[in-house]
């Protein structure tokens, strides 16, 4: 048995995981980044008036990076995955794993960024807040991690089964 291009194998089902790829890691990106600026302007805010407070109002910029290891961690998984010849259902679940993980590391990216600036301004005038901005930080992460989860199980469902032998010929 040889392995080719049929109809459910067709040439153009890598593209579908190569974008979810993309997906994965650019979306990450965008959210971390965001999160990264916003939060960060915040912080130098504060800064101005409490500069002893600088390190522990840093939290939302470091939650926010990890946004894009998650990103990271599913695109490498994805790029790992890509053949020549494979079927149109791994290449569409692939898709799939890329957007869970991008489009929830988008939404957890704008919120920590958003609670991290106005946590980080009302920590400096209010040092009491900083447990709450930390637990309204840790909702808006696992908002991530959630995509990142279901991306790995779907990465994981694009080659159960039967899967493999969908493009053997003969």
């Amino acid at each position: 048995m040889s392995f080719g291009l049929t109809e459910y194998c067709p040439v153009y089902a890598p593209f579908f995981g190569a974008v979810g790829c993309t997906a994965a890691i650019s979306l990450c990106s965008l959210g971390a980044s965001y999160g990264t600026a916003k939060s960060g302007v915040g912080i130098a805010s504060m800064g101005v008036l409490r500069p002893d407070l600088m390190v522990r109002a840093s939290v939302p910029v470091v939650m926010a990076g990890i946004i894009g290891i998650y990103g990271l961690v599913v695109s490498v998984v994805i790029a790992g995955g890509l053949q020549y010849t494979m079927p149109l259902y791994t290449g569409f679940v692939q898709l799939g794993a890329g957007f869970s993980v991008g489009l929830s590391g988008l939404a957890a990216g704008f919120a920590i960024g958003i609670v991290g600036d106005a946590g980080a301004r009302g920590f400096g005038q209010q040092p009491k807040i900083f447990v709450g901005m930390i637990l309204i930080l840790i909702f808006a992460e696992v908002l991530a991690i959630y995509g990142l989860i279901v991306a790995l199980i779907l990465t994981t469902a694009s080659v159960a089964g039967d899967v493999a032998n969908a493009c053997r010929i003969g």
